[in-house]
């Protein structure tokens, strides 16, 4: 099965494909349906063919297109046309003929908006155009195998790891309303994961609906974040062909440690002393109470996540070229201190400490701590490389 990796950035590209991903999807600015991840836009694209090398990469254009979408969409293809992409992801027939007019020997994806849940969906998807469907992610593995069977030549898509939507398919108007921000032209505030203290019926002014509470909230349609990690043979055996994970916005961190997880159960599935470490530090990404979905039936997306992110980690940034042996420039992202032990981390290493590090200034000066968006020099004790990534633990307040 293919392991399919955010990219929200040019930064998270590069770390989706070095910590195993098989392909990689990314958002065309404007055209996104993450329209606040950096997503890809002015010269980006020259770079991109070089970082992704023999590995796949899809451009996600799955907005909901009105007419000025449309129009705008028009004057963007000659620019969407440099990009090397296997193919396009849409939600929106409404620019099938363009897609196919503008990108012949582009392959279509069918974007999970789509709401895809049923053979004879699949087999019209299929007939207008269509080389994959990545499925609606209110499907049981059952109703992934019968799909399979009724449909044999189209590959099929699911998402194993991220945040689930409290609606069908993401389909929301819950930001729309309360943000004024639309879900569906990419921008939702997630109002479904506030924290609601009480409901007051307009009839009945003073009488407060009770609901399941957690300490001092209510957390009304928050839904559990899904991992499929231990259950990949499953995915296999109902005939999946490629297992994505949700992240564009997240951070670089995530995409690294989730990527890198999926990757080795991937590659170990019947070896699982290889790849349960990696596992291990899947747990330790920020992330809502986890479950799997719908896929063993609906019971664990019946209750809300109660409470926000659980995080164990501080990602502290990564490091940059060699500049002398042993010693690499640190892209730092919070704040590094001297003294203070962390963690590295690589494709092939879970974890490493390092409580004898040394930071040094332009002057190579010791520094006794390191700031974001300040160059300096890390020289670690420890034997890792460029693109390690720093983190340290979470302490207690």
């Amino acid at each position: 099965m293919e392991l399919l990796a955010p990219a929200g950035s040019m930064e998270k590209l590069s770390y989706a494909y070095a910590y195993g991903a098989d392909a990689a999807y990314i958002g065309i600015r404007s055209f996104s349906l993450r329209s606040r991840a950096d997503n890809f836009h002015a010269d980006e694209h020259a770079h991109i063919a070089a970082v992704k090398g023999d590995r796949k990469l899809y451009g996600a254009l799955n907005i909901f297109f009105r007419n000025r979408d449309i129009d705008a969409l028009e004057q963007s293809l000659e620019y969407i046309s440099r990009y090397p992409l296997d193919a396009c992801i849409i939600s929106d027939v409404g620019i099938l003929s363009l897609c196919a007019h503008h990108f012949p020997h582009t392959p279509l994806h069918l974007s999970t908006q789509a709401n895809c849940l049923s053979s004879e969906a699949v087999k019209h998807y299929r007939d207008i155009g269509f080389s994959r469907i990545i499925l609606g992610r209110e499907l049981t593995l059952r109703e992934i195998e019968q799909i399979r069977r009724d449909v044999p030549d189209i590959e099929l898509e699911v998402f194993v790891h991220g945040a689930m939507c409290i609606a069908y398919s993401g389909r929301c108007l819950m930001s729309s309303v309360m943000a004024g921000r639309s879900a569906n032209q990419g921008d939702c505030a997630h109002s479904c994961r506030w924290n609601y203290r009480v409901l007051e019926e307009e009839e009945r002014p003073g009488e407060y609906y009770p609901v399941e509470s957690g300490e001092n909230y209510t957390a009304l349609f928050s839904s559990r974040d899904l991992c499929m990690i231990d259950h990949l043979r499953d995915l296999q055996d109902a005939g999946v062909d490629s297992l994505k994970i949700e992240g564009r916005m997240k951070s670089l961190y995530y995409t690294a440690v989730v990527t890198r997880a999926y990757r080795k159960a991937l590659d170990h599935m019947d070896e699982p002393e290889l790849w349960k470490p990696y596992r291990e530090d899947l747990f330790k990404v920020s992330s809502r109470e986890l479950s799997t979905g719908f896929y063993y039936g609906r019971d664990q997306m019946d209750s809300p996540a109660l409470g926000g992110y659980r995080r164990e980690y501080l990602f502290l940034g990564t490091l940059g070229r060699e500049t002398a042996p042993g010693e690499f420039s640190c892209n730092v992202r919070n704040q590094l201190k001297s003294g203070e032990p962390i963690e590295f981390i690589t494709p092939d290493i879970p974890w490493v400490e390092d409580r004898n590090f040394l930071i040094l200034d332009a002057d190579r000066l010791p520094l006794d701590q390191a700031d974001h968006g300040k160059p300096c020099t890390i020289i670690p004790s420890v034997s890792v490389g460029t693109g390690a990534i720093m983190r340290r633990k979470i302490t207690p307040a």
